[in-house]
């Protein structure tokens, strides 16, 4: 398993699918492992959860300073 292509996948899902987002919010270990489709140690998927986590922050902190900045250029 590509875990990287997981963590890119389940992000784009936590972003684009707002029921897996509150799944996801709510049990995010639970919310994995139903895309993952195994089930998997707590410990081992919480590498996943924390990496996806991490992702949604960031690509949350991107876009709004794209926006901003495409603001500020207007």
């Amino acid at each position: 398993m590509d875990i990287k292509a997981k963590i890119d996948e389940i992000t784009d899902k936590v972003k684009n699918d707002k029921d897996f987002a509150k799944k996801f919010k709510d049990d995010p270990v639970k919310a994995v492992e139903g895309v993952i489709g195994v089930d998997l140690p707590d410990d081992k998927i919480k590498t996943v959860v924390d990496g996806i986590k991490a992702k949604v922050s960031v690509d949350d902190v991107k876009d709004k300073v794209g926006g901003l900045l495409g603001k500020l250029k207007n």
